[in-house]
């Protein structure tokens, strides 16, 4: 595989955003994330950003992920996912945005 360098502007106005949630949509053609702040201690949450793209770089992006959490654990131990520290799986309905 050829390597290639991507040089990337970063706006200086650009504010990053912090999400403890998402929720995932997809159709045909695109996959969209929803980074959601849960407030604690409430049930709502706000969200922070919307991002949609093609079920390719969705792909890709899964791969990048699973190995950028790899790479994660293996330098600062297993994270462990929260339905799997409850112990069982914890279904959420998010209202307002579909």
């Amino acid at each position: 595989m050829k390597k290639r360098e991507i040089s990337v502007n970063v706006p200086g106005d650009l504010d990053p955003v912090y999400s403890n949630r998402i929720q995932v949509a997809y159709k045909d053609d695109e996959f969209t994330f929803m980074f959601l702040h849960e407030i604690p201690g409430t049930n709502q949450a706000r969200a922070k950003a919307i991002v949609s793209i093609s079920p390719k770089h969705a792909k890709n992006f899964s791969m990048v992920l699973a190995k950028s959490v790899a790479d994660y654990e293996a330098k600062f131990g297993e994270v462990k996912a929260e339905a799997a520290e409850k112990g069982a799986d914890q279904e959420v309905t998010i209202r307002g945005y579909s």
